[in-house]
C-alpha cells in the first residue's frame, strides 16, 4: 500500500515565531501513537531552516513551496535546491496554481524546475489542476494531460520519487471542493498518464493529492479512493487542531479507528 501523505501549504503566512508556536501545539497534539501517515510542513522561506529545526527527529518533514531551476547565480530574489537541502528540506512543491496563474509561471519553467529538484535530491510535489472556465469548456481532461506531459518532459524515474497533486484551480481557498467521485476521476487519469510516461510498475507506487479546500469535515472522502494518497491542505493547515485532525481523520479512513 502507497504510505498516506499530508502536506501542509502554508503560502504566505506565519513569522518564525508562529512556526515555531505551531509546532509545539501540533507535535502535542499528535501524540506517540502514529499510524502510517507521512506529514510535511511547507511553510515560508524564512521559517524553513527554524521550523526544519525543530521538526528534526518527530517524524514530521519540512518542504518549500517554490525553489529555482538554477543551483546559483544572478537570479534576484530566487532561491536554490541547494539552499533547501541545507535547511533540511526534503519536499518542494512546484507548479502550484498560484504561481501559474498569479506570478505567470509557465509548463516549461515547471519541468525545469522538476529536473532540478530531482537531480539534487528533492522530493518534488508537482501541482495541475485547471480553471473553472477550463472545466465548463470540458478541457479539464485536456489540461491536467498536458501539464503532466509538458512537466514531465524529459524526466526519468525508476522508482516513484515524485508526488503530484491534483488541485482544480476552481476549489483553491473558495470552501468549494471537488467531490471524492470527481477527485478519484481525475486521479485515475493522472495514474494511467504517469503509467504511459514511466511504466506502469512506477505508476502504481506514485502518490496522487487532492488539494482544493480540503478541511477535517471532508478529507475522509477524498482518502477512501483508491487513488488519492492524500492531501495538499491550504487554509485548514495554519490551525495546529484543523492539521492535527486532519491527520486523525486520514488515519481512521485508511487504517480504521
Amino acid at each position: 500500500m502507497r504510505l498516506p501523505i499530508i502536506t501542509a501549504n502554508w503560502k504566505m503566512h506565519k513569522t518564525v515565531k508562529d512556526s515555531l508556536q505551531f509546532a509545539e501545539e501540533f507535535i502535542g497534539m499528535l501524540g506517540e501513537d502514529r499510524k502510517g501517515i507521512e506529514i510535511v510542513i511547507c511553510p515560508p522561506f524564512t521559517a524553513l531552516y527554524s521550523l526544519g529545526e525543530r521538526l528534526r527527529g518527530t517524524g514530521i518533514e519540512a518542504g518549500a513551496q517554490d525553489m529555482f531551476w538554477e543551483e546559483w547565480g544572478a537570479y534576484t530574489g530566487e532561491i536554490s535546491p541547494g539552499m533547501l537541502l541545507e535547511t533540511g528540506a526534503k519536499y518542494v512543491i512546484i507548479g502550484h496554481s498560484e504561481r501559474r496563474y498569479v506570478l505567470g509561471e509557465d509548463d516549461t519553467a515547471v519541468n525545469r524546475k522538476v529536473k532540478r529538484a530531482l537531480a539534487s535530491g528533492l522530493c518534488p510535489i508537482m501541482c495541475v489542476g485547471e480553471t473553472l472556465a477550463e472545466r465548463e469548456e470540458g478541457r479539464a481532461v485536456s489540461v491536467v494531460r498536458r501539464q503532466l506531459e509538458e512537466g514531465l518532459k524529459g524526466v526519468e524515474l525508476l522508482r516513484p520519487h515524485l508526488v503530484i497533486a491534483y488541485e482544480p484551480v476552481w476549489a483553491i481557498g473558495t470552501g468549494v471542493n471537488a467531490s471524492p467521485q470527481d477527485a478519484q476521476e481525475m486521479s485515475r487519469l493522472i495514474r494511467d498518464e504517469l503509467g504511459s510516461l514511466f511504466g506502469v510498475e512506477v505508476a502504481q507506487e506514485m502518490r496522487i493529492l487532492y488539494g482544493g479546500s480540503v478541511n477535517p469535515g471532508n478529507i475522509g472522502g477524498f482518502v477512501a479512493q483508491p487513488d488519492i494518497d492524500g492531501a495538499l491542505v491550504g487554509g485548514a493547515s495554519l490551525e495546529a487542531r484543523s492539521l492535527a485532525d486532519i491527520v486523525k481523520q486520514t488515519e481512521e479512513s485508511v487504517y480504521g479507528s
